[in-house]
């Protein structure tokens, strides 16, 4: 399938750190409110589940919580921290369950690494086979800013420079399947750790395009957790689905 499964056994091991420096665990409050609001007292799946980052709080606020991943040493992580989340190792592209959920949700980009259109639908497709009547799929995205990119160019930026630590992105374009094949380099005291990534980047149009030949329509768009405005200046996007045609409550 994709390399997700190689992302979660390279990340494992330095994954709550690395979050932590990128402002995911800072903002997981917001996450899971603006998540219960679509499933309080109810059930949710979790795509791409991981440490349980967001899964655990989310469980703590009496929602009933279960994962898929396809690392293995993530799902061990996970099972560190609590034995209230249920997951299970499998490919969230091509999945089935018997259960119905209130959601379906995909955070932190996770679904860009499914690296083929076609792998990316067939999660989409999923995702609302596994919907309840009136359920949603969440899904959290950037929004790519390539336009200057050309096929095969190659581009270094800075994702993150502090006292302690300075990380970088190395990556090459591949126009054509809308990949970026990338490198981060960690920097931090005397140590260089090397993380290797491929991501199939998304446009929104072209996710809510995907979303509506599984049957979905988008409900709501919004810029951040916190359900800030989502404008043509917005960095990423939380995107809400609903199946076609069903009743808004």
């Amino acid at each position: 399938m994709s390399d997700e499964l190689t992302y979660g056994e390279v990340y494992a091991p330095i994954y709550e750190e690395y979050t932590t420096l990128q402002g995911k665990v800072a903002e997981v409050d917001e996450t899971v409110a603006f998540l219960e609001r679509y499933c309080s007292g109810g059930s949710a799946l979790e795509l791409g589940i991981g440490d349980g980052r967001v899964a655990l709080p989310l469980s703590e606020r009496g929602v009933n919580v279960e994962g898929i991943d396809n690392s293995c040493s993530m799902l061990k992580l996970l099972a560190k921290r609590t034995d209230l989340v249920k997951a299970r190792q499998g490919d969230i592209a091509h999945f089935v369950s018997e259960q119905r959920y209130n959601m379906v949700y995909c955070v932190y980009y996770t679904f860009t690494l499914l690296v083929t259109r076609e792998e990316q639908i067939a999660c989409l497709r999923s995702a609302a086979e596994a919907l309840d009547d009136k359920g949603v799929v969440v899904i959290e995205l950037d929004v790519p800013s390539l336009s200057p990119l050309v096929a095969g160019q190659q581009t270094a930026t800075a994702r993150l420079v502090d006292q302690e630590n300075t990380i970088l992105r190395v990556a090459v374009h591949d126009s054509i399947n809308q990949n970026l094949v990338s490198t981060l380099l960690w920097f931090s005291g005397t140590s260089v750790r090397r993380l290797p990534q491929r991501v199939r980047y998304v446009y929104p149009q072209e996710l809510d395009t995907m979303a509506e030949c599984v049957g979905l329509e988008l409900a709501e768009r919004w810029g951040d957790w916190a359900r800030g405005a989502f404008t043509d200046r917005s960095e990423r996007h939380i995107s809400v689905y609903r199946l076609r045609g069903a009743a808004q409550p």
